[in-house]
């Protein structure tokens, strides 16, 4: 307790027995009260929360000594109660103070992290080079889902099929295709997709992101069973504005094919609901 009071050692005299050296200490505290207020209230309050007292065993009058020390920190104790209750509301105010900080401190960090991402993707949106828009996007993908603690797995390639990517989400295993087509993805890439997951195991999904969405009879194959869940790209605007989260829109999307066994779920109807 004394190393923020480093003035205070070199008045000590070592030498002699700990209990003149504990009478010296109380000497320089009671000299300048106010200063040293909080240091002598924390010495009062490590005191009266002692229980045993390893340096008086060794005693010769051992027993006595103890039964006496255990009386006088019984009394200190009664005493200091109330301003250990102070010290303590202290404590959890400043607790509540540095974790209310750090929260705003996360979210403004959060946010610019969104930020720089909604950029990227307008840019995105400009890019005339299709190939080099598709490595970005890749790499887009990757830091959006990082930023909602979802990992993703690279793409890989296994015997008859690729995968752009596989992820873990509330205890399910997620299947990643990505494409940003100039046409909007059809029957037969879902057909293709729907049978990529069933090759994986039986607790496997999968997300299919076409930033210009679905054809309207592809969607409404999967409208009645399907492994796989799907957004486009007025979805991920939705989650750049910071209108709802990525994780949110997915559980609600997995949600909603569980009840209804339909691939596609518009994000103005997620909006709305908390209208």
């Amino acid at each position: 307790m004394l190393k923020d009071h480093s003035e205070l050692l070199p008045r000590l005299d070592f030498t002699v027995t700990k209990r003149e050296v504990s009478g010296q200490l109380v000497d320089l505290l009671r000299a300048n009260e106010t200063r040293y207020l909080d240091l002598t209230v924390a010495l009062m309050l490590d005191i009266a929360a002692m229980e045993t007292f390893p340096n008086l065993v060794s005693q010769v009058d051992a027993d006595d000594m103890v039964a006496r020390a255990t009386v006088a920190v019984a009394e200190l104790k009664r005493w200091t109660a109330k301003q250990r209750e102070v010290v303590e509301e202290h404590e959890e105010h400043a607790a509540t103070i540095a974790q209310s900080a750090k929260k705003a401190q996360d979210g403004r960090v959060f946010a610019q992290a969104h930020d720089g991402l909604k950029q990227r993707f307008m840019g995105m949106h400009a890019a005339a080079d299709p190939h080099k828009r598709g490595t970005d996007f890749e790499g887009f993908i990757n830091e959006l889902f990082a930023l909602y603690d979802m990992e993703l797995r690279a793409s890989y390639v296994i015997e008859y099929e690729q995968i752009d990517g596989a992820f873990a989400f509330d205890t399910d295993h997620y299947v990643l295709e990505a494409k940003w087509w100039k046409d909007r993805i059809g029957r037969r890439e879902l057909d293709v997709f729907k049978t990529n997951i069933e090759r994986k195991g039986k607790n496997t999904l999968g997300l299919y992101i076409s930033m210009n969405g679905f054809t309207t009879d592809a969607v409404a194959v999967y409208s009645f069973s399907t492994p796989f869940i799907t957004l486009d790209g007025v979805d991920f605007m939705a989650v750049l504005d910071q209108r709802i989260r990525l994780d949110e829109l997915i559980r609600r999307k997995k949600r909603h094919a569980s009840e209804t066994g339909c691939c596609s779920l518009q994000i103005a109807d997620i909006l709305s609901e908390g209208d």
